[in-house]
């Protein structure tokens, strides 16, 4: 029977006997009219038909009961009435082309099983493809009985086996015994007519396989707990199906590096590839296969979670060299690929299992979207692995090369890209029927990124994670499947957030601001009408009147008095300046307020020269509230799309993101992450180094260094002592303990001596910034949406300018682009800043700027003019470079301030 097909039901069970015994009782009546049974027939859930059981047993009361009849002539009637029954059904065309049933057995059998089918082989013989003898009514009246008032069972469906199979086949399910029931010869003539036309194509995949007398049936369709389809076997390639073998073909002698080598070099001039051919076969037809040739020491186990066991090498060169061979050898491959995995579905796991599932993924033929298919169920096997299973392959990951990571992750993120948007839909199955596939991917990559993020430095950057199809799909959707659902069974791409660009996380976290911003924006407005007041345009943002003299405390002022205004569309306004704010004012607010909190005088913030960043000084004081509002700023720079000049190391983001929401308790510590002391090198280079040294002494810590648990700080030119641990006074720094000092000196550093500043820094942050989508970032994307990237690419800037007025090959448009990329590094950060106001590019880069230049016809005389509104530059037509040149560094010199033309 053809696979993926399901094969017509047949009747079962009593509905049958019945039929048969209906028709024995319909000749019976026509023959005798005023006959027994005059009481009615007796009914079942088949419907009312008579039952020959029951008119007997009632004969036999009636004979009883007169006295006049005799247990010879109740004999002699039920003779009468089973030869009847027996003619009927020889009649049936159930029973045609079928051999003659034995007479029944003078005792009574227990009950039949429910009938199974027998797997028909093409070369089983005669003597095995006989049917069973049929049951007596009698049997059959008794099943009916018994199953009156319940629901007849469905006949199962009879096992496939693959045609061809020949000996292989799963006999010890009942093929050697008879048949038991005539439906059940009746299926198996069915299955023998099937085989038969099957034979003719040896490498038609019909079946999973059959192990020990059990069916091995395919894996789900879907995770989908809603999805109770299986796997169709027709939506493999044709050139991939391949008969499935019971037992796997285990490599007899072991090849080595050297000999697996050597046999491709004489293969490839002589054209005799039978060797190599062999080897393919026997290595990849089973995971035991696998096991023996690619694992150092075939008889050791290797449980340890740091070694694979695997001969690294040799997997590498088997695959360099198979995508070389024939198409038959790298077909020979995929099949066996096949059987190892419809084998090893189900069952518990062992190391070796693994190590078969790590090797296999490494296969470069899955770059081939031909083999896609095959690729998806290697993925849902690995991707349902238990939690211990999936350490061990986590750190097995992390110890691949290099290039071989790297490819295992572009291959994945390249299958989920064309299950997304294929080349050609026809290649793949439809969506619906394989909706695991990406679900099965995705797991996968997390082990990757897992695995990734637990060496150091990173094998591969963590933006190679990344995505760019993800940026084309509805990613509000995404967003809000994951906060309806969370990690339940609806897969969202916002559960595995690391494949998720940072420019589209900049879009989700942008339209969750705007949602936000018109949802306040509507309740304010309805409750004004509510009262009865005239609504005022202004009340739908946060309105920012400062004066630039006083530009710290005015704003501080503004934002504590307008807290529930937060998350509206801000605006600024400064005092007794003509300024309309269409985005420009907004971020030279942010830009000056910024410069004047974190000035060394400013006393708030301390500038480390070794690492070109500012940490929160320790000083203690009585009110936090102005490191709440540096909070707030960062809060309103991503709640509108501003980037800031903050130069924070990493680590201050990692504990901006601890917990990355408030939590309910006010009493839960926040901002508090595990550091290292890498972390402390981040912001404290020498008193990290020093640290390190110390870790490395080889001499007497504590004769030569004579410290105790104990640290001093300087606080306005008083030293304070701090304890590290309790009695750390008096507790010396030894050679067994300096790990614990170093340790817990860095937590003092970074986490215990700033904690009341940074928990008020963070409730600042999170006031303006609850949202959910921020448990999609990393640190360094925060860092990134923040701050922007200071990395200036000139070249890129010119490529998306547009222009109004010029064209790019004018002449005044080449003087100003030699002029511009002959700038030094602070020139061009003052160029950008004077056109979009700030110094800082994008998250999406350059080509996000829009940056654009008009023409400005006035003369030659003025200086360039700036809408930082609109990120546009009006150049007058400068008849020189000299002139140009000097006339936009007196520009972008003197930026500051708004003027009217």
């Amino acid at each position: 029977m053809a696979a993926g097909r399901r094969p017509r039901r047949l009747l079962s069970g009593p509905s049958r006997w019945t039929r048969l015994a209906a028709a024995s009782a319909l000749d019976q009546r026509r023959a005798n009219p005023g006959g027994a049974g005059k009481a009615g027939p007796r009914t079942g859930r088949s419907g009312a038909l008579p039952n020959p059981l029951a008119r007997r047993a009632r004969g036999r009361r009636a004979g009883a009961g007169s006295g006049s009849g005799s247990r010879a002539e109740a004999r002699t009637r039920a003779g009468a009435e089973r030869q009847r029954w027996l003619e009927a059904a020889a009649q049936s065309p159930l029973a045609a082309g079928a051999a003659a049933a034995p007479a029944p057995a003078a005792v009574r059998p227990p009950p039949p099983p429910p009938p199974r089918a027998l797997a028909i082989r093409p070369d089983m013989s005669e003597a095995e493809r006989a049917p069973s003898p049929a049951a007596p009514p009698a049997v059959a009246a008794a099943a009916s009985e018994e199953k009156k008032g319940k629901e007849p069972e469905r006949e199962k469906l009879p096992p496939i086996v693959p045609a061809g199979a020949g000996a292989t086949a799963g006999l010890d399910r009942g093929a050697k015994g008879q048949i038991s029931t005539l439906g059940g010869f009746a299926s198996s003539v069915s299955q023998k007519k099937e085989a038969t036309e099957n034979k003719s194509s040896p490498t038609h995949l019909v079946s999973p396989n059959i192990k020990n007398g059990n069916v091995r049936d395919l894996p789900p369709i879907c995770l989908d707990v809603r999805q109770k389809q299986r796997i169709p076997i027709d939506t493999l390639p044709s050139e991939m199906k391949a008969p499935v073998l019971t037992e796997p073909i285990l490599p007899t002698q072991p090849k080595t590096m050297k000999d697996f080598q050597e046999d491709v070099e004489k293969a490839k001039p002589s054209g005799d590839w039978k060797t190599v051919h062999d080897f393919y076969l026997t290595t990849f037809d089973s995971f035991p296969g696998l096991n023996a040739i690619f694992k150092k020491d075939a008889a050791a186990s290797f449980n340890t979670i740091e070694d694979s066991g695997i001969n690294a090498k040799f997997v590498n060169a088997v695959y360099d060299a198979l995508l070389n061979t024939p198409q038959d050898i790298q077909k020979t491959v995929l099949k066996g690929i096949i059987n190892s995995l419809l084998r090893e579905w189900k069952g518990p796991r062992t190391k070796d299992d693994l190590r078969a599932y790590f090797i296999l993924l490494q296969n470069p033929q899955f770059n081939n979207t031909s083999t896609y298919v095959i690729y998806a169920h290697l993925l849902r096997q690995t991707a349902t692995l238990v939690e211990a299973d999936h350490h061990f392959l986590v750190h097995w990951f992390k110890k691949l090369s290099q290039k071989r990571f790297k490819q295992l992750v572009e291959r994945l993120l390249q299958f989920i890209s064309l299950r997304l948007f294929p080349a050609k839909p026809e290649e793949f199955p439809p969506i619906a029927k394989c909706s695991w596939w990406i679900p099965s991917a995705s797991k996968v990559l997390a082990l990757l990124n897992t695995a990734n993020n637990l060496v150091d430095p990173p094998l591969i950057p963590y933006t190679d994670f990344y995505n760019s199809t993800l940026d084309h799909i509805d990613l509000m959707e995404e967003y809000h499947t994951w906060q309806s659902f969370g990690n339940s069974h609806r897969f969202s791409f916002c559960q595995y957030p690391f494949v998720i660009s940072i420019a589209a996380k900049k879009i989700i976290i942008q339209r969750d601001s705007e949602q936000q911003m018109i949802s306040i924006a509507r309740q304010s407005l309805v409750d004004k009408v509510s009262r009865r007041q005239r609504p005022d345009m202004n009340m739908l943002f946060l309105n920012m009147k400062v004066r630039r003299t006083h530009l710290v405390s005015d704003s501080l002022d503004e934002l504590t008095r307008k807290r529930a205004d937060l998350k509206k569309k801000l605006k600024v306004t400064f005092v007794g300046e003509a300024g309309l704010d269409m985005g420009g004012l907004t971020k030279e607010w942010f830009l000056l307020l910024i410069r004047q909190i974190f000035h060394p005088d400013y006393g708030m913030f301390t500038y480390h020269k070794d690492s070109h960043c500012h940490w929160f000084s320790s000083f203690k004081c009585d009110n936090y509230s102005e490191f709440r509002l540096v909070g707030i700023l960062m809060g309103l720079a991503v709640y509108n799309s501003i980037t800031l000049d903050i130069r924070f190391p990493p680590c201050c983001y990692k504990k901006l993101l601890s917990p990355p929401i408030v939590p309910s308790d006010q009493n839960t510590p926040v901002g508090i992450c595990s550091v290292a002391i890498d972390d402390l090198c981040q912001i404290m280079p020498e008193l990290a180094h020093g640290l390190t040294e110390l870790l490395s002494y080889e001499g007497n810590v504590e004769e030569d260094f004579y410290s105790t648990f104990q640290v001093f700080q300087e606080e306005f030119g008083i030293i304070k002592s701090y304890n590290l641990k309790p009695g750390g006074d008096k507790i010396p720094v030894t050679n067994q303990n300096r790990k614990e000092y170093v340790q817990l000196y860095t937590d003092f550093l970074i986490n215990k001596s700033i904690y009341k500043q940074f928990a008020a820094f963070y409730y600042g942050f999170h006031s303006v910034c609850a949202s959910n989508a921020l448990m999609l970032l990393r640190p360094e994307e925060v860092e990134i949406l923040v701050c922007g990237s200071p990395e200036l690419d000139m070249h890129a800037l010119q490529r998306s300018t547009q222009y109004d007025g010029y064209a790019k090959t004018d002449l005044t448009i080449r003087y100003f682009w030699d002029v511009v990329l002959g700038f030094p590094l602070d020139l061009q950060k003052k160029l950008l800043h004077f056109t979009t106001g700030s110094d800082r590019v994008p998250v999406g880069g350059m080509a996000d700027l829009n940056f654009k230049i008009s023409k400005n016809e006035t003369s030659t005389n003025w200086l360039p003019v700036a809408h930082t509104c609109f990120n546009q530059l009006c150049l007058p037509p400068y008849k020189s470079k000299k002139d140009l040149k000097q006339k936009l560094i007196i520009g972008i010199s003197n930026s500051e301030g708004f003027g009217l033309e």
